[in-house]
């Protein structure tokens, strides 16, 4: 590889950290007044969600919606709920995962190969996919090297469902239909909504 391309894929990377710590910083510092306002417990998204960029809340996902579904190895079902575009450029994705087998799931493999990622039982290796536009869209992720997803998926036992949701950065505003992928499931094409 020259040190061309080694130089513009690090100038890529800080780049797009700095992007998502600026994020980071701005919904941090939102300073909102709402002294009663708590983030919600790691792994569970909240009843109403923020933008990463500090902007509106929008209500949750409806659970009764279903956009797409993913059905997996030993009985395990993801249901996608919602799809939604914010106007910070991101694209939240929240669901259901649920366990129709017959032993307890671990999520092991639904995470991304990094060896930074601190959370072994998370949704980190979801992907978006724009086939139109041959591109790939990676889970977003904090300055702690955390996944913006859930995490703490493991000990699902058969009958039990927990919600899902991932955040991505946005495709183009022109793209509204994407596959939804997690290692392991068929991919599942979803709408993306504004």
């Amino acid at each position: 590889m020259s040190i061309r391309r080694t130089t513009q894929a690090a100038r890529g990377a800080v780049a797009m950290a700095s992007a998502v710590g600026l994020a980071l910083l701005a919904a941090g510092c939102g300073g909102g007044g709402d002294g009663d306002a708590r983030a919600p417990e790691p792994g569970k998204p909240a009843a109403r969600s923020a933008t990463p960029d500090g902007g509106a809340v929008s209500p949750a996902a409806d659970a009764d919606k279903v956009i797409g579904e993913l059905k997996g190895p030993d009985g395990v079902v993801v249901t996608l709920h919602s799809a939604v575009r914010d106007a910070g450029g991101f694209v939240t994705v929240e669901g259901t995962v649920t366990n129709h087998g017959t032993r307890a799931f671990n999520a092991i493999d639904w995470r991304s190969a990094e060896t930074e990622l601190k959370s072994r039982s998370s949704v980190s290796g979801a992907t978006l996919v724009d086939k139109a536009g041959k591109k790939r869209y990676l889970v977003l992720r904090d300055t702690d090297g955390e996944c913006l997803c859930t995490t703490g998926l493991s000990g699902l036992l058969p009958g039990q469902s927990k919600p899902l949701f991932a955040q991505f950065p946005a495709p183009p505003a022109k793209v509204t239909e994407v596959d939804f992928q997690l290692p392991t499931m068929p991919p599942a094409t979803i709408r993306i909504t504004d």
